[in-house]
């Protein structure tokens, strides 16, 4: 009897080691599959960027390409190419476009792909340079660079939402644990938790100062102390091991990179600290060899900074053809309707801290003041909830702007002149500044928008605690996607009416 439990045990730890090996096999697997339907991907844009490109320029006769019957040897280019092929390609790998980091995750992924691409070119134009009898179409090769870069570009692009379909299913995403239990460990793990290009599948938190077992963010669980962070690693089958450096001491990071610094399968990682308190960029910075994180002083820069400005100026450029008539009938209205003036102009929090006028349609008696002074108890409440859903100071003509949400219409003229943008955070007043506490700072880093996730997800109705989470969380995750998906959700958030008031 005594044997035969012997015997179950030692099997049972046999099947347990076993579907450990086969898990990690299987992740494996899957990114070496992922990296050869990579690789096809990248020869069929090539080729067809190759064949496109002999076409617009051999067959189309375009009046600014110069013709030559010896150019038109289709072979001699499908040689040209094929030779090129495995030299790009290896140049890709070199760059590092297939790995994890970089394929598919990487911020910087199509700027190395336009290095790859170019460096590619270049040296195609050096050898064309060098060797006289090896001429090639000036034409055709500008177009290759153009096109191989642009047809690759969307292959990378559509593998990535590929990628990002299967990891909604369970596959190509690595085990990962966070070091540290503080607020700034539970915030990371709701980022990871939210982003769903991540490929990151978090088991759980390992700290010294939180009992082992205990319930954090998203039903995580302290898995264990530090001490046992090898160990748990090796159980769950951990590839990525996160420091939250706020929450460990300078001996404890040291500790951890001897033990996971230079291991072969487990990739070592270290927070900043200042994801809670930060939102704009980071970088690294060596000044006399000594690494600095530098803090950006703007959300956006280069490119974004480029995207959002050529977004709001065009959008804005284009609804100022329907904004014009709409406030000459609105200014109408308004005027028939009670005394002042047609536009109220409130004072918000703007980038950097500088205060700008927004523009609205005046919703209010002149004498709002007045008749808060008469309801005490609706005082109180605006002073904590900054809203108030029947509020006596709104005029007739006022409320039915506000249900149609045309009050924030004139505020398209502050985008033209640089103080807001089209989507961002809800505007604030400099007396809202203090309900932001350690948020506030990033609030200053965009420009207020005329719409956000706090327009689409219930306005008045979420609040005011949802309305500052909701602002840093499009802060932090901003990117032009995000607003163009804002602008389309604000079409049935604007016919719903919901919280609009």
């Amino acid at each position: 009897m005594e044997i035969r439990k012997h015997a179950l045990i030692a099997t049972s730890k046999i099947d347990y080691d076993l579907a450990k090996v086969t898990k990690k096999v299987l992740l494996r697997s899957q990114w070496r599959l992922l990296v050869v339907g990579q690789v096809i991907m990248d020869i069929m844009m090539y080729s067809a960027g190759l064949l496109l490109a002999y076409f617009l320029r051999f067959n189309l006769n375009m009046p600014f390409f110069y013709s030559n019957e010896d150019e038109f040897l289709f072979s001699f280019y499908l040689i040209v190419g094929a030779i090129l092929l495995p030299i790009w390609i290896f140049t890709l790998r070199l760059y590092g476009l297939y790995s994890p980091k970089n394929n598919l995750g990487g911020r910087n992924l199509y700027s190395k792909l336009f290095n790859t691409t170019t460096l590619v070119i270049f040296v195609v134009i050096v050898v064309n340079f060098l060797v006289p009898r090896f001429i090639l179409a000036r034409g055709w090769l500008l177009l290759v660079w153009f096109l191989v870069y642009l047809l690759t570009a969307m292959g990378r692009f559509l593998m990535r939402r590929l990628l990002r379909y299967f990891r909604t299913k369970g596959y190509f995403l690595t085990p990962t644990l966070i070091v540290g239990a503080n607020e700034a460990a539970q915030l990371l793990a709701g980022q990871f938790r939210n982003g769903p290009a991540s490929g990151l599948q978090l088991v759980g938190f390992v700290a010294d100062d939180i009992q082992t077992g205990t319930v954090l963010s998203d039903g995580l669980r302290v898995l264990g102390p530090l001490s046992e962070l090898e160990n748990l690693t090796r159980e769950m089958n951990v590839g990525e091991v996160i420091v939250t450096s706020s929450a460990v001491s300078s001996e404890e990071v040291l500790t951890l990179f001897k033990l996971f610094g230079i291991a072969d399968d487990v990739n070592f990682r270290l927070s900043s600290g200042l994801y809670g308190i930060i939102s704009t960029g980071l970088e690294v910075q060596e000044i006399a060899s000594v690494p600095l994180v530098k803090v950006n002083e703007f959300r956006l820069t280069g490119i974004n900074h480029f995207l959002k400005f050529f977004l709001d100026y065009s959008f804005s450029l284009l609804a100022m053809v329907f904004v014009i008539p709409l406030c000459i009938v609105v200014g109408i209205l308004i005027k028939i309707d009670s005394k002042g003036p047609v536009f109220h102009r409130r004072r918000v929090m703007g980038v950097k801290g500088k205060e700008v006028l927004a523009f609205k349609f005046r919703t209010m008696y002149i004498n709002g003041d007045e008749i808060l002074e008469a309801h005490p108890e609706l005082k109180k409440k605006l002073n904590e909830e900054h809203k108030l859903k029947d509020d006596p100071r709104i005029t007739k003509i006022g409320r039915m702007i506000r249900k149609l949400s045309l009050d924030e219409f004139p505020q398209f003229l502050n985008v033209l002149r640089g103080e807001m943008s089209v989507v961002g955070p809800r505007m604030i007043s400099p007396d809202e500044m203090q309900e932001y506490r350690q948020n506030g700072m990033n609030l200053l880093t965009v420009r207020p928008g005329i719409t956000g996730l706090w327009q689409v997800s219930g306005r008045s109705d979420v609040s005011y605690q949802e309305r500052v989470q909701l602002d840093m969380y499009y802060i932090r995750n901003w990117s032009i996607w995000m607003d163009f998906q804002l602008i389309l959700r604000t079409i049935p958030a604007l016919i719903s009416r919901r919280g609009a008031y």
